[in-house]
C-alpha cells in the first residue's frame, strides 16, 4: 500500500505542469454556454452511446469539476488522448474555448435535475481489495466524488462501461486512435486484469455521484 501510494504522489508531479496549465485560463461559464453546440450532440442526450473504440455510454459531464473537463481537453488537444473524434473537436477549441466550456458544464449539473438517489453500499470483499491496491480514494477522494486535485475526476456514478472502456485506454502503448499517456493512471491500470477493472468500474458507477446529463432544451 505505501509502495502504491509512493508511486502516485510521486508521478503526481510529473503531471503537475500540464493541469496548472489548464487551470490558468479564467472560464466564463456564460460564454461557454454559446460554445457547446458540437458536445450537446453526445453529452446532452441521456443514454447516448458511442461505437468506438467498443459501445459505451458518453462520458456524463455535467456536474464534472471545471478543472478536470479543461484537463482533460487540453490531453486531446495535445494527442495525449488518442481517442479521434474527442481530440479533432479539442484541437479546433482555443484555451479559453475550453476554459469557457469547463466552466459551463461544471454549472450546469447544479442547474439540472437532482441526480438519482443511490443508496450506499459497501464494496465486496474482492472490489474492496482492488481499491485497496489501486489507492483510488488518495487521488478520486471521498466517495470518489470529492478529488484532491481539481484536474482529477469525479467519478462516482459515471457511468460504468464507459469507465471500463476509460482504464483499459491507460494499458494501450503506442495505438493510433486508442490509448490515454497519463503516468499516474497508466501505472494504476496495469496492475489489474480487465476483468478486476470492470469490476471496479461496476462498483464506481452505483455510487450517489455529482455527474450527471441534462438534456438542452432541443433534444427535449
Amino acid at each position: 500500500m505505501n509502495k502504491t501510494l509512493t508511486t502516485i504522489f510521486g508521478l503526481a508531479v510529473a503531471c503537475a505542469t500540464g493541469a496548472l496549465h489548464a487551470q490558468q485560463t479564467q472560464g466564463d461559464a456564460q460564454a461557454g454556454a454559446g460554445k457547446i453546440a458540437m458536445c450537446i450532440g453526445c453529452h446532452g442526450i441521456p443514454g447516448y452511446q458511442s461505437s468506438f473504440p467498443e459501445v459505451h455510454k458518453v462520458p456524463m459531464i455535467s456536474g464534472q469539476g471545471a478543472g478536470y473537463i479543461a484537463a482533460a481537453l487540453q490531453a486531446y488537444k495535445k494527442g495525449e488522448r488518442r481517442h479521434p473524434t474527442m481530440r479533432g473537436i479539442a484541437q479546433s477549441l482555443s484555451d479559453q474555448d475550453i476554459a469557457d466550456m469547463a466552466a459551463y458544464y461544471a454549472a450546469h449539473g447544479k442547474q439540472g435535475a437532482t441526480p438519482p438517489d443511490r443508496p450506499g453500499r459497501e464494496p465486496s470483499a474482492q472490489v474492496a481489495q482492488l481499491l485497496q491496491k489501486g489507492a483510488c480514494v488518495s487521488c478520486h477522494g471521498e466517495n470518489f466524488a470529492k478529488p484532491i486535485d481539481p484536474s482529477y475526476p469525479k467519478i462516482a456514478g459515471q457511468h460504468g462501461d464507459y469507465l471500463f472502456v476509460a482504464l483499459k485506454s491507460y494499458k494501450v502503448d503506442n495505438g493510433a486512435y486508442v490509448g490515454r499517456s497519463n503516468a499516474v493512471m497508466a501505472g494504476i491500470a496495469r496492475q489489474f486484469s480487465n476483468a478486476e477493472l470492470k469490476a471496479l468500474a461496476g462498483y464506481v458507477s452505483a455510487l450517489q455521484g455529482d455527474l450527471q446529463v441534462v438534456p438542452q432544451p432541443r433534444f427535449r
